[in-house]
């Protein structure tokens, strides 16, 4: 195949609506960008991190050594969790906003990157806070500069308009897209990733697994969401099994982290449904449950509701995984369970039961679903009507497996 020649040492610049820098060493790329920044005025950042891969990573030297070479001063806001909540946001804001900081620069997975983008907002819109941003009171239209130095390959929000912020209190997880926080630049740097665990390493990949799913079946898909999706497909298939058995292979690595931005680019333009709108309350109700290992334990129960109405679709890009598809409704119960039995091979053997869900949860699951702001819309995106009866059938269907796997 073609990705055996590329050049994955080489930086090299993909343009979407932000400016990525993808390669082995694109950290360098820092340097380059903070003295953009400066030449544009901006003298102040705030930084925006979890509580240590930025430094485990090496990223945080990069990023200081840029600072002090350009004369930009900055502020530390590393308290982020996984799942970020409300109240981190607005301490990371108000951190901003005091320093007087003009730009934002977040570094880590998808909660840091998401919590550094909603925080840009909120430096511009000093009377609100996160709560009203994700209960959806006002409208931003306006953000201070980002940029997103990725260190997982799952999210792909280092070049999307999406961010995902809990409100704790109300057990909301909802879901925020502006134009005003696409990064203006980021880095995809797959030597800062080796590190990973075998955990985030699957889930994280699972991750762009669900984002091309659903984006290349929902009512809004086009050729070109189909297109990134079956790519996203056979690189995972392909690289991670690779990364598993050696975390230090950079090339698997690099090619997980593209997928992992195609399949941002994808969802940004195609948007999502069943997946993502039904892990949100999972998480939301354990913010300590990984995401991907959420989407996980109920993708094949999913893809069992949607592949009656996108059989050819489904088909082509799940070849790499089920090889003996056909592209027909009959299939459905055959394609969950082989995706099933995939997900088994590549390490993730819970289901929601053992995550220490149970039956009684189902109903506050399938409410928050329907409640929580902004789901309706990912919802109203499915191929097939997403009424209470169809989530609840998919709580239900993830509980235990569809077959042993043992």
């Amino acid at each position: 195949m073609w990705d055996a020649k590329m050049p994955i040492h080489e930086i090299r610049e993909i343009r979407a609506k932000t400016t990525v820098y993808l390669g082995v060493g694109a950290i360098a790329k820092i340097d380059d960008i903070v003295g953009d920044l400066k030449g544009k005025g901006i003298e102040k950042v705030l930084c925006v991190t979890g509580r240590g891969s930025y430094k485990k990573t090496g990223a945080w030297d990069h990023v200081t050594a840029a600072f002090e070479k350009h004369g930009v001063e900055h502020v530390l806001f590393d308290k982020i969790r996984p799942n970020p909540e409300a109240d981190d946001v607005d301490a990371a804001a108000k951190m901003g906003r005091d320093f007087g900081a003009q730009a934002v620069v977040a570094i880590g997975g998808g909660s840091p990157i998401d919590a550094g983008k909603s925080a840009a907002i909120l430096m511009e819109y000093k009377d609100q806070d996160a709560r009203s941003l994700y209960e959806f009171k006002f409208t931003p239209e306006k953000a201070a500069p980002i940029v997103a130095i990725n260190l997982t390959h799952g999210t792909g929000t280092e070049a999307d308009r999406f961010a995902v912020v809990t409100i704790p209190e109300k057990e909301y997880k909802p879901a925020i897209a502006y134009d005003c926080i696409y990064p203006a630049y980021a880095i995809d740097d797959p030597a800062l990733m080796t590190g990973l665990s075998a955990a985030q390493t699957r889930f994280t990949a699972i991750d762009a697994i669900n984002h091309v799913t659903e984006a290349a079946t929902t009512k809004v898909a086009t050729p070109y969401t189909v297109l990134l999706a079956k790519e996203v497909v056979r690189l995972v298939a392909k690289y991670l099994p690779q990364a598993l058995q050696n975390p230090d292979d950079l090339t698997a690595r690099y090619y997980l982290l593209y997928a992992s931005l195609i399949a941002g680019i994808c969802f940004d333009n195609g948007l999502l449904h069943f997946t993502h709108a039904l892990e949100h309350p999972l998480s939301g109700v354990k913010p300590d449950l990984a995401h991907g290992l959420g989407l996980a334990m109920i993708l094949p129960a999913v893809l069992r509701q949607i592949y009656v109405a996108q059989p050819e679709v489904l088909a082509e890009l799940y070849a790499p995984i089920v090889s003996d598809l056909k592209g027909i409704p009959a299939e459905a119960d055959m394609m969950a369970r082989k995706v099933e039995r995939w997900l088994y091979d590549m390490g993730v053997t819970s289901k929601l039961s053992d995550e220490g869900y149970t039956d009684a949860d189902i109903p506050k699951l399938v409410k928050l679903t329907q409640t929580t702001p902004s789901l309706d819309g990912l919802l109203s995106m499915a191929p097939v009507p997403a009424g209470a009866d169809v989530i609840e059938r998919i709580y239900r269907d993830s509980m235990n497996p569809y077959v042993c796997c043992c």
